[in-house]
């Protein structure tokens, strides 16, 4: 347990009775249930967290000082019973569910011995509807009707990543029927979770399983169901969730910084080898890609390697470089075309050393 003082001292003796057991009739109403928590939450983490967010959000009603006078964790089951100072308090804190604490969003309900007839005539029984949830994350109707058990919590996003990057992720495993990327209110800019629900519901745990611990640029993602914790896949939907896994492999070449730009763009992905084995079509294919090339700047040289007509390997076989006459192109065209599908595949461009490409080493 962790009381928090309020500072207020006891009346008289005779009237310590009354009040004990004002608070003990009034408990249910003050305390909320908070599910979802992460191990490492404590009873003084949670208090200042939810003492804190309670006054960002304009919810504290009962005077100066902290919302939260009590809360009791049950460590293995990671939730907690957090009890405000009034029944109003109480209820605006109800406004509080999905908030993000410790990186995860969490479950505010009320308690199971809540007593919906006795607390109504106790106090406000509903969140005051002009509390500033924008303030903390919570910006009124923001998950876009993502309700229910298979909404899917994406954190740990780069801050960098796009709206239409981490649909392209997602859509991995078939198609959004809602997706809401969290933004600050102020700066319009990502703040590195979101919320999303597939049309197809039976993937979800397909999804969470794929998707959660990967590496991200310089992030590791955590993905689960918002109201619950990870669920392993059936045996029959592994064949789907291996299938993803390759797209996101994909997509995480496809989504890393790329690094110091250089004059050189090597794009991978961008052809079928069988095409380069053909004079005819191989002169076809350098001229587009001149062309494409030559859209973001001035075109130096184009390299494509063509495979050994003996069978052995040849380095570099299935790559395009791009030489430009000044980085501003290179630049362009790397951001221009990693992403884009030519001839049905997925393309990913990166810089390449301008060292090694003037010797002629093109397997890096």
């Amino acid at each position: 347990m962790f009381p928090i003082a309020t500072g207020q001292p006891f009346g008289p003796l005779p009237v310590m009775p009354v009040q004990a057991m004002t608070q003990q009739a009034t408990r249910h109403a003050r305390r909320v249930y908070v599910g979802g928590l992460s191990p490492t939450a404590n009873e003084q983490s949670v208090a200042t967290f939810f003492s804190h967010v309670m006054a960002a959000i304009g919810g504290n009603t009962a005077g100066p000082g902290d919302a939260v006078v009590n809360v009791y964790i049950n460590h293995e089951k990671k939730f907690a019973f957090v009890e405000m100072r009034s029944v109003e308090e109480a209820s605006n804190a109800m406004a509080l569910d999905g908030i993000i604490f410790e990186g995860a969003p969490v479950k505010v309900r009320r308690p199971s011995d809540y007593n919906p007839s006795l607390a109504a005539t106790l106090g406000p029984s509903q969140p005051n509807p002009n509390l500033n949830l924008a303030a903390v994350g919570l910006t009124p109707g923001s998950a876009g009707g993502l309700e229910g058990p298979d909404r899917i919590f994406v954190g740990g996003l780069p801050y960098y990543f796009t709206e239409a990057q981490i649909r392209e992720l997602l859509e991995s495993f078939g198609p959004l029927r809602g997706f809401d990327l969290v933004k600050d209110r102020e700066t319009g800019n990502s703040k590195g979770y979101a919320f999303c629900v597939y049309q197809d519901l039976s993937v979800t745990d397909i999804a969470c399983a794929a998707l959660n611990g990967i590496k991200m640029g310089d992030k590791t993602l955590t993905v689960r169901r918002a109201n619950q914790g990870a669920t392993q896949p059936k045996p029959e939907q592994e064949s789907i969730l291996q299938h993803a896994q390759q797209q996101i492999a994909l997509q995480r070449l496809i989504l890393q910084p790329q690094g110091v730009p250089t004059k050189v763009v090597c794009l991978t992905q961008a052809l079928n080898v069988d095409d380069l084995r053909d004079d005819d079509e191989y002169e076809d294919i350098v001229e587009d890609m001149r062309q494409e090339g030559g859209k973001y700047g001035a075109l130096v040289n184009i390299v494509i390697p063509r495979p050994n007509p003996n069978g052995e390997p040849a380095p570099g076989v299935g790559k395009v470089f791009l030489e430009y006459s000044d980085v501003e192109g290179s630049k362009k065209a790397q951001a221009a075309m990693n992403g884009r599908k030519f001839g049905g595949n997925q393309v990913i461009a990166v810089y390449y050393p301008e060292n090694k490409f003037a010797q002629g080493e093109y397997d890096g």
